[in-house]
């Protein structure tokens, strides 16, 4: 379902990302929620929760790396 704020996001994602990527955790989910809720929209499957994180680690990945410590740092383009 989707949230309402990040405080609401899975622990796997308020624990180890900063909190302009757990914005953009956020907004990425609760977007892919509202576009793939039909089941014909998603591939095989695929429930639209897990589709809706695998599109919001999809939009963090973008703006942010992990780095060999496991921690996130904002990419310099």
């Amino acid at each position: 379902m989707p949230f309402n704020s990040i405080s609401e996001l899975p622990d796997n994602v308020k624990n180890v990302l900063p909190a302009h990527a757990q914005d953009i955790y956020k907004e990425a989910f609760n977007s892919a929620y509202d576009e793939y809720k039909d089941p014909e929209d998603r591939r095989g499957d695929t429930s639209r929760e897990e589709v809706a994180h695998r599109v919001a680690w999809s939009a963090v990945k973008q703006k942010y790396h992990k780095s060999d410590d496991d921690t996130w740092h904002r990419n310099n383009s």
